[in-house]
């Protein structure tokens, strides 16, 4: 199944789904030589987002959340991909400058559709999520 979303930052890439509702933060939250949630009570506390496609409505909190995404890059801990239901500048800015492929408006609820460790494509150059 094809799901249509609105290209954020170009690329295409693959991996298990990580699936948060609530949003996240990257400064303070994922600690950017390891991959792993340290935001303390988050869903995904204690899990890495390096390699995965990284599920959750919107970014939070600072700005240098965008550098702490393109440290995880440098670091190969960011995550294959990011799906966002509405993109906001931080994720945007992070997943552009950190070449990490993003999309958001998915047409369909992706947290119904997809399940966590499910195999996902994200083809941010044609505006589709794969499963």
């Amino acid at each position: 199944m094809d799901i249509r979303a609105r290209q954020i930052s170009r690329g295409k890439a693959s991996g298990e789904a990580l699936i948060s509702q609530v949003p996240i933060g990257f400064l303070g939250g994922v600690d950017p030589k390891t991959g792993i949630v340290i935001e303390k009570g988050h869903p995904l506390e204690g899990r890495n987002v390096a390699g995965k496609v990284l599920v959750f409505p919107n970014g939070k909190g600072s700005t240098v959340g965008s550098y702490v995404m393109l440290q995880l890059a440098k670091n190969g801990k960011a995550p294959a991909a990011i799906i966002n239901v509405a993109a906001e500048p931080i994720i945007a800015v992070g997943a552009i400058i950190s070449k990490i492929p993003m999309v958001d408006m998915p047409e369909k609820d992706v947290f119904k559709l997809l399940k966590d460790g499910m195999k996902v494509e994200v083809d941010a150059d044609n505006g589709k999520i794969k499963m």
